[in-house]
């Protein structure tokens, strides 16, 4: 899990310097990179990419380019730290839709835990001047989406295989992005720029891996809080490579989402 947040780091670090690029190129360029692993995974062991229940493959698709693109987007505007804590409310929407379409139940501690993590919001929000609306809007936004991703996978079960869950969310991603990248294509990148935008889906990719193979692990739920360290990392990395600047006020509301996310899932892991 470790492993994994410091490849996600790296992305997310990646995707900020890159912030000159449209999050339209940033898409088509991080799931260009990701294919270059998925095809040949699909490939080597004869595993058919068109799956089985294609229809929620391609809704998945969909609500993964959405959340990418909105995240993409949002960095534009917010910190790099403050962007990766605000997506990470992502389970409390993904609990809220497995409420509405799975009919699963929430836990009356849950909604305090919920609680916690979007006073951290409100905080970052009413007292962080440097926070613009738009960026806020955009990021939720993309917790929304990434929220919904997770009942998809949910619903999408063991009836497909995770590389073509993947590999199919990569091949829209790089479809829309490409498309969108037609009209919002702001700068052509130098050598160094394009192996650093191909270097987001390799970075990408092994972050997945790494977490996958951590929730594999006997010990889910003594690993699965440390996926949260993702923050800290990136809020380091933010503040050492890319200067960015953070108020005691951000950083006490960053610590309030991440500690209502851990409790939420540290008592859900522990109650099943």
């Amino acid at each position: 899990m470790l492993l994994s947040a410091l490849f996600f780091t790296a992305m997310n670090i990646t995707v900020k310097y890159l912030s000159g690029f449209s999050a339209a190129q940033l898409v088509f360029f991080r799931s260009l990179g990701s294919l270059f692993f998925t095809v040949p995974l699909l490939i080597k062991n004869r595993i058919s990419p068109l799956g089985n229940q294609r229809k929620w493959l391609v809704l998945r698709g969909v609500a993964g380019v959405t959340s990418m693109g909105l995240f993409f987007w949002s960095v534009q505007y917010l910190a790099i730290g403050t962007a990766v804590s605000l997506r990470y409310l992502a389970p409390i929407f993904a609990s809220i839709f497995a409420l509405l379409f799975l009919k699963e139940k929430i836990k009356i501690l849950q909604f305090f835990f919920f609680g916690i993590a979007f006073s951290g919001v409100l905080l970052i929000k009413g007292f962080d001047h440097q926070l613009q609306t738009t960026g806020l809007v955009l990021v939720v936004g993309s917790a929304i989406s990434s929220g919904f991703v997770y009942v998809l996978i949910n619903k999408i079960g063991k009836h497909d295989h995770p590389v073509v869950i993947v590999n199919y969310f990569m091949m829209i991603a790089v479809f829309v992005g490409g498309i969108f990248s037609i009209f919002f294509w702001q700068k052509n990148p130098n050598i160094s720029e394009l192996l650093m935008l191909l270097s987001l889906g390799i970075s990408g990719y092994f972050g997945q891996l790494f977490m996958t193979k951590a929730f594999q692990s006997q010990a889910t739920n003594k690993v699965v809080s440390l996926k949260y360290v993702e923050v800290l990392f990136t809020l380091l990395g933010g503040v050492l490579l890319l200067g960015d600047n953070y108020t005691l006020i951000s950083l006490v509301g960053m610590v309030l989402v991440i500690t209502g996310l851990v409790l939420n899932i540290t008592y859900k892991t522990s109650s099943s």
